[in-house]
């Protein structure tokens, strides 16, 4: 079968691999409908988290129909359309059973090496290296998904693939870090990153009652959608100060909640962005963390800040001192998808909830290469690439 693997750093290429096979009793096959670029991967072609092997199928959020099924799956049968969590989770540890599902301590098979980076092992993602488990991705015509009662999810009637796409990953991941930072009615919330998870943050913001939700990037195709498609305010970070103008729309204070969606390649204009893309490019630092700093100094004192961009290690110029003396909660994680997709997809089928237009490019997988690039690039207004097998 054909799917896209990554071949070396800055490399992706469409190859010939072997069908998958059920491997365990709890394991369906999907045939994948559709999968979408996510900006973590860029991290991996990048070379930043550097245990990719040559002929890794990338990808992590998709959507497919159940063509084979393991014996012991109860729930799903062949047929079934589904989107899947981007974490594999055994549904029965510990971790899984408060529901932080990207922390299953069974989902990983391959610990050894996060658990010497971080001290313990997350679960395993689905495409993302042997440090997460060295799972095939979805970038492929089919795919073997483990735990297949725990996570997959039958997409509702009346929901197309593309809206219930993003549930596997963008919607759920920004959901959790409005949820998790403790949004309330009333707050004022700020997001960096006008990707695809920045704005499903903002929109989620919006809908669990925020009174005021600001997104902060620079590009003008995203910054479009988040004024027009998700109906939040948008602000181009190199034609202002950012914390002056969020004090100045909060009178003062800043924000309730800031939650961080850039990650470990954040931009930044002049000397800053210089120190960090030097020091990480020399490998003095694993992580550019301009957005978290920016974020820290703009929240108000008492409030929270939340990371959801993916990060790898360590960085420099953190500032502790201004976290702690304000008095901030600091939080962040990978995505708990089991937790949110349910009510996400309920959420879509009532149009609460519209994804369709983070799809700006829709290719056949055979154009992985391209669609990677132009999503690297910004270039022709992508936020997303979609592929279909």
């Amino acid at each position: 079968m054909k799917a896209a693997t990554w071949t070396g750093v800055n490399e992706v290429s469409v190859e010939d691999v072997p069908e998958p096979t059920l491997l365990n009793d709890r394991d369906v096959i999907l045939k994948i409908s559709q999968s979408v670029t996510c900006g973590s991967d860029l991290h991996l072609i990048g070379g930043y988290i550097p245990f990719m092997r040559a002929g890794d199928v990338m990808g992590h959020e998709f959507i497919g129909e159940v063509v084979e099924v393991g014996k012991e799956v109860r729930d799903r049968k062949v047929g079934d359309r589904v989107v899947v969590a981007p974490f594999a989770a055994c549904g029965s540890c510990w971790y899984c059973k408060q529901e932080l599902y990207s922390l299953c301590d069974n989902g990983n098979p391959n610990p050894g090496i996060t658990e010497g980076l971080w001290g313990q092992s997350p679960g395993g993602c689905f495409g993302y290296s042997h440090a997460m488990g060295g799972c095939a991705g979805s970038h492929a015509e089919f795919m073997r998904v483990p735990y297949a009662d725990v996570g997959t999810f039958v997409v509702p009637e009346g929901v197309s693939d593309t809206r219930a796409l993003f549930a596997s990953d963008a919607a759920s991941t920004g959901w959790m870090g409005a949820d998790l930072a403790g949004t309330e009615p009333g707050d004022v919330v700020a997001v960096w990153g006008a990707g695809g998870v920045g704005q499903m943050a903002a929109r989620a913001a919006m809908l669990l009652g925020a009174e005021q939700v600001v997104v902060i990037d620079r590009v003008p195709e995203r910054l479009a959608q988040v004024r027009d498609n998700v109906g939040a305010e948008a602000v181009d970070y190199t034609t202002t100060d950012v914390i002056a103008e969020l004090r100045e729309r909060t009178g003062g204070r800043g924000p309730d909640v800031c939650l961080e969606a850039v990650g470990m390649e954040a931009h930044a204009p002049g000397a800053p962005g210089i120190y960090d893309q030097v020091k990480q490019q020399l490998r003095l630092q694993t992580d550019r963390p301009t957005a978290v700093r920016e974020a820290i100094m703009a929240c108000r004192k008492g409030g929270t800040v939340f990371t959801l961009g993916v990060f790898a290690a360590m960085v420099d110029k953190f500032p502790l001192g201004a976290a702690m003396n304000k008095g901030l909660t600091l939080r962040g994680a990978q995505v708990h998808a089991q937790r949110y997709i349910p009510e996400l997809l309920e959420r879509m089928r009532r149009d609460e909830l519209v994804t369709e237009h983070l799809a700006t490019h829709v290719m056949p997988l055979t154009d992985a290469p391209e669609g990677y690039r132009l999503f690297k690039e910004k270039e022709d207004g992508c936020v997303r690439a979609v592929f279909l097998p």
